[in-house]
């Protein structure tokens, strides 16, 4: 009988560390989702709010632009939050990637986020920055080694 009420007691025990663990683990991919956002709205001048629809929009569109595996490198190094983000984004699902130039990634995130290709550019400048710091710099190196010319000048922060 003691045996049995001490494997009830390992049994609770192991259910208590696992909650933990998972509350832990929320509290974690809060913070980095909220210091990501943070950087967002300091960089962008922007509230919380488009600070989110711009990172959804600009990545989401630029994971449209990144060819074979480099989508999930990139993704493997954002915070969680921004990856559930991303996985909820229905503009690019089950489609190949396509090439194409600054304009018109520019033009479909002032699309996306109804606003002029100037604030778009602006946008997406700020959220490349923000990604930037975020990621390794080879994984940095690796995402620009994939943009033509004129839209590596949004990725590569002005100096």
């Amino acid at each position: 009988m003691a045996n049995e009420t001490e494997g009830q007691q390992q049994q609770a025990d192991g259910r208590a560390s696992e909650e933990l663990r998972a509350k832990r683990h929320e509290s974690r991919t809060s913070r980095t989702y909220a210091f990501f956002l943070r950087d967002l709205q300091a960089r962008a001048g922007v509230d919380r709010e488009l600070a989110e629809r711009a990172a959804e929009s600009v990545l989401c569109t630029l994971e449209q632009r990144l060819m074979g595996g480099e989508v999930k490198h990139l993704e493997a190094q954002l915070p969680q939050k921004v990856r559930d983000m991303l996985q909820r984004c229905p503009r690019h699902e089950g489609l190949p990637p396509r090439k194409f130039k600054m304009l018109e990634f520019v033009q479909m995130v002032a699309d996306d986020l109804d606003t002029t290709p100037n604030e778009a550019e602006r946008l997406c400048r700020a959220v490349f920055v923000t990604v930037r710091e975020h990621i390794s710099e080879g994984e940095a190196d690796d995402v620009m080694g994939q943009l033509p010319a004129d839209l590596r000048a949004l990725w590569i922060p002005d100096v």
